[in-house]
């Protein structure tokens, strides 16, 4: 769920620049990113760890980040979680917000998300520079991986990886939600 902000003449460019703490810039408005649980919070935490632990494991390099700032073709984001390839975090990393969206990212489902906004956000995301979209629905321990040619789901017990971006990523889905 997200609220609207009042906040005249904030422009997409203003959000580029400086970009308001757990907002973001949609349809013009600054929005206040809101309805996260424990759940959700936990959830956040433990893909962020996952990814990075394996990020030092492989040798792949790169970042995860948590709320990071990026742009879409429309709108001013913060992705629940995402992952910076190296190349990126050379490039954008001092960078106030990344200037399109990071090439892995991991949406969690809060109670009062809708599943069309998010798909929407997920095709939003890959019209952008974004080569896979994890959703994931922690009051049902699934997780549906979203790129510009499939859509694979699992649930508690399959094991989840990564389609085009960490390569060979994989883990328990119960590990993301136990």
């Amino acid at each position: 769920m997200t609220i609207a902000v009042s906040r005249e003449n904030f422009t997409l460019e203003d959000f580029i620049a400086n970009p308001p703490e757990a907002k973001e810039w949609l349809d013009g408005n600054l929005v206040e990113k809101t309805g996260m649980t424990i759940r959700h919070s936990k959830t956040q935490a433990r893909i962020a760890r996952l990814w990075g632990n394996y990020l030092l494991e492989s040798g792949q390099g790169g970042e995860v980040y948590v709320e990071l700032p990026c742009v879409t073709v429309r709108q001013g984001r913060r992705p629940d979680v995402c992952y910076l390839t190296p190349e990126l975090v050379e490039q954008f990393g001092n960078n106030a917000t990344l200037p399109q969206s990071p090439p892995l990212i991991a949406e969690i489902a809060s109670p009062t998300d809708s599943a069309e906004d998010l798909f929407a956000k997920a095709t939003e995301y890959l019209e952008s520079g974004c080569l896979e979209v994890w959703l994931v629905f922690p009051e049902n321990s699934r997780v549906l991986i979203v790129t510009q040619t499939q859509t694979l789901a699992f649930d508690r017990v399959d094991e989840v990886s990564t389609q085009k971006v960490l390569s060979g990523f994989r883990v328990l889905s119960s590990d993301i939600f136990n």
